[in-house]
């Protein structure tokens, strides 16, 4: 018997995150074989009207294809899936497996080249400005094995965080994203960090529920050039099939100047990739009430309450300064006291401190009103 909050949740996936519609047809791509939802996704398309299509792939089976890809090969793969790509009207990627390191001996130029191909040409160029989105992972033993919970008790936390009233917190959020309208210059304060940056005029996006699950996050970009200061992310961000630690940067108008980690080759590798990976292409700020600690898996660590993310990288067309990657590497710092606090002004007013807002206007978005 199938778990009464899969089918809430696919529901929820069709009808809001994407707002299917009569006539229009989706793809549901799925890493890591999860039938349930895959199925209960097809079903409720089916409900309204619309064109389920399915693509199932696996983590395994792509780490044995990239290790041996080459260019061609992988500029092939990139134009069947975009002719697939540009059919669809939206589009649900659901993400699971058993091992977050499955990817981690793939060799960083063969990552890069699928990045450049693939990730650009499929997702970048026609998924992310062309269709309704929505991204999310689908529970596993693994995934509380990261999370330190049993199996039971993080599906129990899954459903809360993705069934959570996505609408409400939609609402909540109209105020900040006036407030970052509104903004000339950002300074963020913590152990470890000063940094300073301009978002003048680069639009600001909420995201609540349409375009990843879990959600919860405000993000802009800022000026491209205008970034100066340090920065210390404190908590582990995989990328690349690889966990980094302690990662730091140091910023000089605007570019990665300086770039330590657990693994400081490594990150300098990811970072030079191409020009836009040592500069920012996005800031957002996180609000999940449920979502406390991180996780290793940035779909839930860079909604977790009380959090930012500052991105190397590609920025978003909803909210471009411009800058061009094949790189997009959310990596998130937490202020909440148990993770040494810190402090975010805008145009040099505290609107939050300690991971929570202060200012009169956003404090419908502190946890106890959004859950």
């Amino acid at each position: 018997m199938r778990d009464p909050r899969i089918t809430t949740l696919a529901k929820n996936l069709i009808q809001y995150s994407v707002n299917l519609q009569k006539g229009e047809k989706v793809l549901i791509e799925n890493f890591g074989l999860q039938k349930e939802l895959v199925t209960a996704l097809v079903n409720e398309a089916y409900k309204v009207g619309a064109l389920p299509f399915v693509l199932l792939k696996d983590h395994q089976v792509d780490r044995s294809l990239l290790l041996g890809a080459c260019e061609e090969q992988l500029e092939m793969m990139a134009s069947f899936e975009a002719q697939v790509m540009s059919e669809m009207d939206a589009y649900i990627g659901l993400r699971a497996g058993d091992n977050i390191s499955e990817l981690s001996d793939v060799p960083s130029d063969k990552m890069a080249l699928h990045g450049k191909t693939v990730g650009t040409k499929v997702h970048r160029e026609i998924r992310v400005p062309k269709t309704r989105w929505v991204v999310l992972r689908y529970p596993s033993s693994s995934m509380a094995q990261l999370a330190n919970t049993s199996t039971e008790a993080f599906e129990d936390f899954y459903f809360n965080v993705c069934n959570l009233d996505y609408s409400k917190m939609d609402k909540a959020m109209d105020s900040l994203v006036a407030l970052f309208d509104k903004t000339d210059r950002v300074h963020i304060k913590g152990p470890g960090t000063d940094l300073t940056f301009s978002v003048k005029g680069v639009p600001s996006i909420k995201c609540a529920g349409h375009m990843n699950i879990p959600d919860g996050e405000v993000y802009t970009a800022p000026i491209r050039d205008s970034v100066n200061g340090t920065l210390s992310y404190n908590t582990p961000s995989p990328y690349q099939g690889f966990t980094f630690e302690s990662i730091k940067f140091t910023f000089e108008n605007g570019k990665i100047v300086k770039a330590e980690a657990s693994d400081t080759d490594r990150i300098n590798r990811i970072l030079d990739t191409d020009e836009g990976a040592r500069y920012i292409g996005e800031f957002a700020i996180g609000v999940n009430p449920y979502i406390q600690h991180p996780m290793k898996d940035i779909l839930f660590d860079e909604k977790i309450d009380g959090s930012f993310h500052f991105t190397p990288g590609q920025c978003y067309e909803e909210a471009s300064n411009g800058n061009q990657s094949s790189i997009h590497w959310d990596i998130v710092n937490i202020q909440r006291p148990e993770y040494g606090g810190g402090e975010i002004y805008f145009d040099e007013v505290l609107i939050r401190k300690d991971g929570r807002f202060v200012i009169p206007e956003l404090e419908a978005l502190n946890p106890e009103n959004l859950k």
